[in-house]
Formats: C-alpha cells, structure tokens, sequence
C-alpha cells in the first residue's frame, strides 16, 4: 500500500478497498504537491463501484508527486502519491502554484526519523479496511516515461504510436486488454497508456480501434511489417448511426455486473398478491400519536420482513454453486433499495431481526442520509441475506425485481392507494397494496415462497398477527 521508493520519500498507492474492488475513479484531490499531510489526513476522494469514499495517507510529511487526474481510473494498487518524510520534508522549497502536477524533488532524508517514518504505518486508511505496516523494498529505477513518452509521439493516453518501441512485455491493466488487442491485430507496442506509468487501459485500446475503423482501414501495426488481411471490426449500429455512448463505471457499471450476474445464476421465479393496508396505516398513526420517534413505514414492513423469515428460514439463504449448497443464515442483514443521485445503492441493516420498529426507522434514516450524501462505506453496501425493495415510492403498483445476487429472494411493495375492496361482506374504499416475491427456485418450492407471501399479507392486514412473535 505504501513503501520506500528510494532514501527520500514514501510512495501511497491505491488500496485494496475490499469486497472484491479492483479499481476506483479519482473525484477529487484534497492536496497539492508541496502541501504539508498529517497521518490519517484525506489527500483525494474516489469513487468505487459501491461508494464514493475519502482516501487518507498513512504518512506524514510533503506531497512530492500526485499520479492521475481528476477523472482517471486507478488500479488497486497503482501510485497515488509520493510524500517526503523526516528530515527529508523540511529541505523543500515551497508549493509553487504553477507547479500543476509536477512532482517536487525532495532532499534527503537522513538520520533515525527518516527510518522511523519509513517503517511506522497508520493503519487507518479506509474505515473498515486498515492499513498493515508495509515492508520496504528497493525499486528499479526507471526512465522518465513522461519525458520519453512526449519526446516520442507528441501525444498520450492511447491516441499516438510511439517512434521507438520497446522491447518486452507490454503493461497492460488486466488480460482481457490484451486478449482484445490480440483478437483485433492490434500492436500493443504502438500505443501510449494513459494509466499510471503509461499503463494500458481498455480505453486506450477500444480508442485505437474505433481510430482505426473510423479511417476505414486496419488497425496500427508496427513499420514494417504487413498487415492484418481481415476486415476490419465492424462498428456497431449505435457508432454508426451517431448515437451516445455512456461508460457502464461506478455505480452505473457495479449495478449492471450485479444485475446480469443475478440473471444469469439465479433461476428466479416470482409471486405476488393484493393485500389490504388499512389496519397498517392505522396502526403506524397511532403509534406515531403515542409520542417518541416517529415510525416509518419501512420500518413496519421491515419489521414484518423479520418475522415472516424467522418462519421460512429457507429465504434467508444463499446458494454455494461450487460446493451445491445451499448456506442458510441464522442472522437477517436486511438490505434496502436506495435511488440516489448517483444510482441504485442497495445500504444493508445489519442484525434487522434484533431491532424494534424505532431502531429500524433510525438506521433507515441514517443509511438513507449517508447514501445520498455518497459517503456509505463498501461495507455499508455489501453482507445482505434478504432485500427489501419499496419501489412505491415511484408511484408503481407492482414489479418483478431481480434478486440481489447472492441472496435468495427480494420482498417488493408497491403503492399503497385507495381501492374498493370487499371488506367483512361489504364493498368498501380501502388502502391497498400489492406485495411481489422474487426467489431463488434452487432453495425452495413455491409453496415456501407462498407461504412466505402469504404471512406477509396476513401481517400487513392484520398487525395484532406480529404480537404472537414479539
């Protein structure tokens, strides 16, 4: 995560964020080289595909270097910044604000405070993802990429071939980038990365080849050699047609991986069923009359939720594909569907089976404010065994939800509006709403998920039924 890379200063590099995050969007920076850092203090807001989070530098000392742009994508992994530490720090000049993102040479570092900075570590980098003491170790010392890079092509990130190639392995993000490359003649060697120390990203490529097609020729080869005989890729219709193209990253892309993943696993069937509110809207009105926080609604359906999978554990559960097993849990995380400003975040209660209606409406409360203020945590997003998905906030009666993969089942709730309805053998005006379950066919059959719809119902006509669980 950090390290020496020479006498002088320590490097920062992207940390693994947890959860399976691979790469994070630079946001913000929160300094600028030659500002003076504090252990633990914030130095560039991210944002992954679960959260948009602070990054705070483990060192303290003087920002010597920044690595990517507002913007940029970064691997886990990859340079953040460069600090000069101990003695080092207190022999460089002051910012310079035309400095831009020009790195400052540091003096060197001398003496035991210099090494004492070098080994501590603050190990409080990501809450929830703490920082270990990273071990030292020598780098090799490489040419300036950025010098040698301009004075070959005049261009970067991608959009040039370079006059003089290397010799060796190619850096390349992922193998999926070269895999691409490959199946499409493209010569690795001919294009500047626009990631850290010239790494080639997919941009970069998918550039290269859209350059290439839109020239109606093959894609770059090195001088010499003959090139490709294949029909260049074919474009696709929308590129053809002028329409607009939006990268599937962040939230937008975690949401769409989850959502296909879920489809493509997940043998999912769904029930549904009108049931009347009435009785459960009184009741929130008089326990809201009795004094004290307010109840939400969500919170009563949540609480129904917890009762009704305290009864049908089997959709309180999860499928281990590779072991054909199915793991059911004796803790309900209960996970909630959030529409935000920056999409579809689904923030998870933690031990929702162990709260009253009051501290569920709190928790509801303070996910739903950390959310669309972007500052819930991975942790905060991930772990859920059952979701529930209020999707009447947007004025719709019913739904077939995807499950949250990996859970096994979703409780949908629709708008609850007044309808006739034949109550105690008369026609009446009463407030109705349809409820839906989506679940995973592999833990149970339908007569499970019925029976799991159908106390839900119960529950949500008649809430004196919850008084036999509490």
């Amino acid at each position: 995560m950090a390290h020496a890379s020479d006498g002088r200063s320590l490097e920062f590099k992207l940390p693994d964020l947890g959860e399976g995050l691979t790469e994070a969007e630079i946001v913000r920076w929160l300094v600028e080289v030659g500002d003076v850092v504090a252990v633990d203090q914030p130095v560039v807001e991210v944002e992954t595909a679960k959260a948009m989070v602070e990054v705070p530098c483990p060192y303290e000392g003087v920002v010597t270097a920044r690595f990517g742009e507002e913007g940029s994508e970064l691997p886990v992994g990859a340079p953040l910044l460069t600090v000069a530490v101990g003695e080092g720090a207190a022999g460089l000049p002051a910012r310079d604000s035309g400095a831009g993102g020009e790195a400052v040479e540091p003096a060197r570092a001398e003496g035991p405070a210099a090494g004492q900075a070098k080994a501590g570590g603050s190990g409080n980098v990501l809450v929830g993802y703490g920082t270990s003491e990273a071990p030292a170790r020598r780098r090799r010392v490489r040419p300036d990429r950025q010098t040698s890079t301009a004075a070959a092509t005049g261009q970067v990130n991608g959009r040039a071939r370079t006059a003089d190639p290397v010799d060796g392995p190619v850096p390349v993000i992922s193998p999926l980038v070269r895999r691409l490359a490959r199946q499409n003649d493209l010569d690795l060697r001919e294009l500047s990365g626009s990631g850290p120390e010239g790494l080639i990203l997919r941009a970069d490529v998918e550039y290269a080849l859209r350059a290439a097609a839109a020239h109606g020729g093959r894609t770059a080869v090195r001088e010499g050699q003959a090139g490709p005989t294949e029909a260049p890729a074919p474009v696709s219709s929308a590129a053809r047609s002028g329409g607009v193209r939006t990268p599937l990253k962040g939230v937008r892309g975690a949401v769409a991986d989850k959502l296909s993943r879920s489809r493509r696993e997940i043998p999912d069937a769904t029930c549904w069923v009108d049931a009347d509110a009435t009785e459960l809207m009184r009741a929130r009105t008089a326990m809201n009359a009795a004094g004290g926080p307010k109840i939400s609604l969500v919170a009563l359906l949540a609480r129904i939720c917890t009762a009704a999978l305290a009864r049908f554990p089997e959709l309180n559960s999860t499928v281990d594909a590779e072991a054909r097993e199915v793991v059911r849990f004796d803790h309900v995380h209960l996970g909630f569907a959030a529409q935000t400003d920056r999409g579809l975040v689904v923030p998870v209660v933690r031990d929702a089976h162990a709260r009253d209606a009051e501290a569920l409406t709190a928790e509801f409360a303070r996910l739903t404010e950390a959310a669309r203020a972007g500052r819930l945590t991975p942790g905060a997003l991930t772990g859920g065994t059952f979701t529930l998905n209020n999707y009447g906030v947007f004025g719709v009666d019913g739904s077939t939800p995807i499950i949250n993969h990996p859970e096994a089942a979703m409780l949908g709730v629709g708008r609850i509006v007044p309808k006739p309805w034949v109550h105690e053998g008369e026609l009446a005006v009463r407030q109705v709403v349809q409820l839906s379950l989506t679940f995973d066919h592999r833990v149970c059959d339908g007569g499970t998920a019925g029976g799991f719809l159908r106390y839900v119902a119960d529950c949500v006509e008649q809430p004196a039924v919850l008084l036999r669980t509490l």
